[in-house]
């Protein structure tokens, strides 16, 4: 913004008719010149009119032609960026509206729908459905402002050049525009020739566009670059655009009109990002809404006013706090509603990968609602300057407008929550990253700012510890089911309370002490956000709960490693010491023999299983955490936010996706390119947290001698105090909670008299009931009405970022007084198979069943001691019905380990997929020297119940009711002497249980069996 500044007030100082009083003022710049700017204007020797005359130096409004007063000024590249903005929120918005309102109707086509078809095209999101149509065509009509603008600016720039060439390019572009609302406001089920017409004549006045733009374009090299780029993609899709579209039309080929659809929104894509270039370009332009008459000006300014001014100079100058090594109430209040923040952010985050997942896993297969992902890269917009310093200057209120997340429990519709869930993401993450720019090249504030969003990130594990690993706080939680979200949500409002008073009294709170430094792009742009993306994605899929690690080196039993109680404490003391070591030294993030250290660490975890793939993973936990400060620091000082921080967060996405990648490939476009990859998942987070450290080491490098000139600004010097005494109260919490939770392991079964158990095999769909709820509590209850004290549980890992980093077993367990092996670990790329029992596991093993095609299937053989006899239990999930051939696989080496590595009695609880005496049964059955539990209940599909070796008393079919997807299949047995016959003595009749009492229970259990 240019202003009558302190130049121009000089040269008039100079000029004839100018009398001697102002003359000083040429000494008093002078002595701020010399002083490097770290005089106050709190100083003696300048007395107040001097102030005055500096403040109106600084913010006076004269326009610098001396005609009348500038009330606005802009640079002409926010023209290009409100355009950019504009159009892109204009279709991304109605495709997200569309696909939360209309997914199946719009991917349907006049051939095929859902799940042929899974991705709408441009015409079907943006001109069929209210309300998308509608809002797309209100943001088209917004966005014709700055296009309009664009065009005129555009022409202004190139048309110095001695030819009519940039007069024809405009009227192309005039053109084009126009062409561009007949498609958008006449929509093919209007007119459809009309809408063909005006979109193909817009796509041909593309041509001349581009290459005219090109043509005449100024000398900027970086800009054409980035033309030619843009152009080449744009024009590259249009060969693969229209072959998909004649396999569609012509051919008729499923999901060829989705790929044409991806295409088509590529176009979109590229073609406005060609025209956002111009802001390259129109950097040199200024705009500006001048006053001529003087009528804006007003009454004259009072005392009061012009010390605002000069309170305004004080804080532009960028001058320290006085600061102080006394514990302040103030400070400290608003250091804990900084950490809830914190907490709030990361509760907010963890729960989109949730609630996301609920669709696909009903759908069994890609929604839609997937795009919600997307609502992460809401920070891209903070390269507009306006909306950024808005939410830097207001951030209790966008904190508060972020809470939609957590306050959206109160939905009952799983896909309008979503929504909301996303709209919360979009504001908080932007809220984060807009005060972390804000802080650019103020350390202290950053180091206190990081601090508290990691202090944020340890109250979160703290929370989920003391509620069996679901946050409290997440949609997917109310009243019935553990949800603590009124006290959340209260706590939260005050926080934001706090953080809104707290900005207004700032002001009167400070004293300037140091100057404000020149902002200077430093660093690289990609690096720090490669950084700043492989560290996010570490502290999500790896400490966003403390269990997750410990089940990564979980191996069964006997135990030989650590157990999520009490070791989860142990997690987050790491984390809680990684936090204090930044606030000590912020060299970590700078130091190559750390990050080697790390790089060996993160080898060791996810090979090696037991204590000292523990140990890997709490070394890597302490380096993850001090990088933090590091980090944001760096991509702030970049001074690129909507790149950086974008362009971060979008590499974010990618490693989400690469996540769940690893064990959905059999569900996933180009799934078997990482089918079990997680090693290269691993080795490119720390390949990005290797460019973080680079460019880290590079600004520290380039600012040594700007720290010798400059120094810190830190707003109190007792931040770190404040954060070594939240993270001893969170410490101390974790242990109580520990030592609450330390099993007392003298389960007892429940008919220990008869020697009597009850086994069950249950599908449980990753805890969440068919309503979006966390279903472990109704879990819990219909496994203790059943009385099992044996059940396997199956597709119950969900240690991904996706499915929240939950321990579905914990609550179950504990609450049941039951050993808990959770199987397979996340780094073993199956759904989970887990067991469950009263009985002491004496002996676990975790097998991979061959799976050359399809998703991968865990089974569990454990050794159990059922009333002193070892009976053997085996827990499988085999694959899906697509695959025959894995799961014939399956079922022979299934077969084979009860045939050949158990000689004692077992039980079989499975999920086989395939008919009674059809199929891969007779394996399963007569290879494997087993009984059905029932063979005349033909009507089974996948669980299946098998015995040998105990006496079967009883069977029976429960519904799940909502809960899940599955019944659960139980059977009673009782253990039998070594020497005594086993198996069937008749084959009883069966009938269907539904959801039904204990008591009730037990007369169907009359019912169903032969009594002995």
């Amino acid at each position: 913004m240019t202003s009558y500044n302190k130049t121009d007030l000089l040269r008039l100082c100079d000029s004839p008719g100018h009398t001697a009083p102002h003359r000083p003022l040429r000494e008093l710049d002078a002595r701020f010149r010399s002083s490097q700017h770290h005089t106050s204007l709190d100083d003696p020797a300048i007395d107040q009119p001097q102030a005055e005359l500096l403040a109106t130096m600084s913010s006076s409004r004269v326009d610098k032609n001396g005609v009348g007063i500038t009330l606005l000024s802009a640079s002409g590249k926010w023209v290009a960026h409100a355009h950019t903005a504009l159009a892109y929120t204009a279709f991304v918005g109605c495709l997200l509206t569309a696909i939360a309102l209309h997914y199946k109707k719009i991917v349907k086509n006049e051939f095929y729908g859902y799940p042929e078809e899974w991705f709408p095209s441009v015409s079907a999101t943006i001109g069929d459905w209210f309300p998308e149509r509608n809002l797309f065509q209100v943001l088209i009509a917004v966005t014709s402002g700055p296009r309009f603008a664009l065009i005129g600016l555009w022409y202004l720039l190139t048309s110095h050049r001695n030819t009519k060439l940039p007069a024809i390019v405009a009227c192309v572009g005039l053109l084009r525009t126009i062409t561009c609302g007949g498609w958008v406001y006449i929509t093919s089920s209007d007119n459809h020739d009309w809408h063909d017409i005006f979109m193909i004549s817009y796509l041909l006045l593309t041509i001349p566009w581009s290459f005219g733009v090109m043509a005449v374009s100024p000398v900027n090299p970086r800009a054409m670059k980035l033309r030619k780029r843009m152009a080449a993609c744009f024009y590259g899709v249009i060969v693969p655009l229209v072959y998909f579209f004649i396999q569609h039309k012509v051919h008729r080929v499923p999901g060829a009109y989705t790929i044409y659809a991806f295409l088509e929104w590529s176009l979109i894509l590229f073609d406005v990002g060609f025209d956002s270039i111009t802001a390259l370009d129109f950097d040199t332009f200024e705009l500006r809404v001048v006053d001529v008459a003087g009528k804006s000006a007003g009454k004259p300014e009072t005392k009061g006013a012009r010390s605002a001014e000069v309170e305004k100079v004080k804080k532009e100058k960028g001058y320290v706090y006085a600061q102080t090594n006394a514990f302040s109430k103030n400070e400290a209040l608003d250091f804990v509603a900084d950490c809830y923040h914190g907490f709030v952010f990361w509760t907010t985050l963890t729960s989109l990968g949730v609630c996301v997942w609920y669709f696909p896993l009903w759908n069994m297969g890609i929604s839609g609602y997937e795009a919600m992902l997307v609502t992460t890269l809401a920070p891209v917009f903070l390269g507009i300057g306006p909306f950024r310093r808005i939410i830097a200057a207001n951030p209790g209120v966008f904190h508060l407008l972020s809470l939609i997340a957590i306050v959206s429990y109160r939905i009952e519709n799983p896909a309008h929550r979503l929504m909301c869930v996303g709209a919360g993401v979009a504001l908080t993450t932007s809220t984060w990253c807009a005060i972390f720019q804000s802080l650019r090249g103020k350390d202290g504030e950053m180091e206190r700012m990081s601090t508290a969003w990691g202090i944020g990130l340890v109250m979160s594990n703290v929370v989920k510890y003391a509620c069996f690993s679901n946050n409290p706080l997440w949609p997917i939680m109310n009243g019935k089911t553990g949800g603590w979200n009124k006290t959340g949500i209260v706590l939260a409002v005050l926080a934001c309370v706090r953080t809104i008073v707290r900005q207004r009294r700032v002001g009167e709170q400070t004293t300037v002490l140091e100057g404000k430094k020149k902002q200077e792009k430093t660093g690289s742009v990609f690096f720090a956000a490669c950084g700043l993306a492989g560290l996010l994605f570490a502290l999500q899929s790896l400490l966003s709960d403390s269990t997750t690690m410990i089940l990564w080196v979980w191996d069964g039993f006997p135990v030989r490693g650590p157990l999520a109680v009490p070791h989860g404490a142990v997690t987050m003391i790491a984390m809680s010491v990684g936090i204090i070591l930044s606030t000590l030294s912020n060299g970590f993030g700078r130091n190559w023999v750390f990050y080697t250290i790390a790089c060996i660490s993160t080898f060791f975890l996810h090979k090696v299983p037991g204590w000292f793939g523990y140990y890997g993973a709490l070394i890597l936990t302490v380096y993850l955490m001090s990088l933090i400060p590091e980090f944001f620091r760096s991509a702030a000082t970049v001074n690129k936010p909507g790149r950086t921080f974008g362009l971060a967060w979008l590499f974010y996405c990618l490693f989400v996706l690469a996540h769940v990648w690893v064990v959905a490939y059999e569900f996933v476009p180009g799934g078997p390119l990482l089918r079990e990859r997680t090693d290269l998942v691993l080795t490119f987070m720390m390949g990005f947290i290797g460019l973080g450290v680079y460019n880290a080491t590079t600004l520290h490098g380039q600012s040594k001698q700007a720290q010798a000139k400059v120094q810190p600004m830190k707003a109190s010097n007792r931040s770190p105090a404040y954060g070594k005494s939240v993270l001893s109260i969170l410490c101390a919490a974790a242990i109580a909670i520990a030592y609450l939770r330390f099993p007392t392991y003298d389960f007892k079964p429940y008919h220990p008299e008869e020697k009597l158990f009850t086994a069950g095999i249950w599908t449980i769909h990753f805890g969440l009931d068919n309503d979006m709820w966390a279903s472990e509590i109704r879990m819990r209850d219909a496994i203790r009405d059943l009385e099992l004290d044996v059940i396997g549980l199956l597709e119950s890992d969900n240690q991904r970022i996706i499915m929240g980093n939950r321990d579905l077993t914990q609550r179950v367990a504990e609450e049941l007084g039951m050993y808990a092996d959770y199987g397979p670990g996340p780094n073993k790329h199956t759904w989970g198979a887990a067991l469950l029992s009263k009985f002491p596991i004496l002996n676990s093993t975790h097998h991979l069943l061959p799976s050359p095609r399809g998703e991968l299937a865990p089974a569990i053989h454990a050794t159990l001691d059922v009333y002193g006899t070892w009976v053997d239990i085996i827990v499988s999930h085999n694959g899906q019905e697509e695959n025959p051939e894995d799961r014939f696989q399956q079922t022979t080496e299934l077969a084979r380990i009860m045939r050949e590595d158990s000689d004692r009695p077992l039980v079989f609880l499975g999920y086989v997929v395939t008919k009674p005496h059809e199929g891969n049964y007779p394996i399963l059955i007569d290879d494997a020297h087993m009984h059905d539990i029932e063979p005349e209940d033909w009507d089974r599909w996948c669980e299946y119940v098998a015995f040998r070796g105990v006496k079967r008393v009883g069977y029976a079919r429960v519904s799940r009711g909502t809960i899940t997807d599955t019944e659960i299949q139980t059977g009673k047995f009782v253990v039998v002497d070594a020497d005594a016959e086993g198996g069937m003595e008749a084959v009883p009749s069966y009938r269907r249980v539904g959801e039904v009492w204990p008591a009730i229970l037990w007369v169907s259990f009359l019912f169903l069996s032969a009594r002995t």
